[in-house]
C-alpha cells in the first residue's frame, strides 16, 4: 500500500486544500483525493508540483507500507 503524507505536510504549514490547489494549479479534486488517501493514480507532473510547493522529496510525500 502507498501512504500519502499530504495531509501531514499541509497541517505543518496550516494550508487548506484550496491553498494547495491554487498554488500548484492542480484540480481541487486531485488534491482532495490525495489528502483523503483515496487516489488510485496520480500524474508525475502533479507529484512534481507538490514536491516543489512543499520543498520535499517524493519519499516525504509518499511511503510504501507492506501489507501483511
Amino acid at each position: 500500500m502507498i501512504k500519502c503524507h499530504l495531509s501531514r505536510l499541509m497541517g505543518e504549514r496550516k494550508m487548506k486544500i484550496s491553498d494547495v490547489a491554487r498554488e500548484t494549479g492542480l484540480n481541487r479534486s486531485t488534491v482532495t483525493a490525495l489528502y483523503n488517501e483515496t487516489a488510485e493514480r496520480i500524474e508525475l507532473s502533479a507529484i512534481e508540483k507538490l514536491c516543489d510547493l512543499f520543498e520535499c522529496s517524493i519519499s516525504d510525500l509518499f511511503q510504501h507500507v507492506r501489507e501483511s
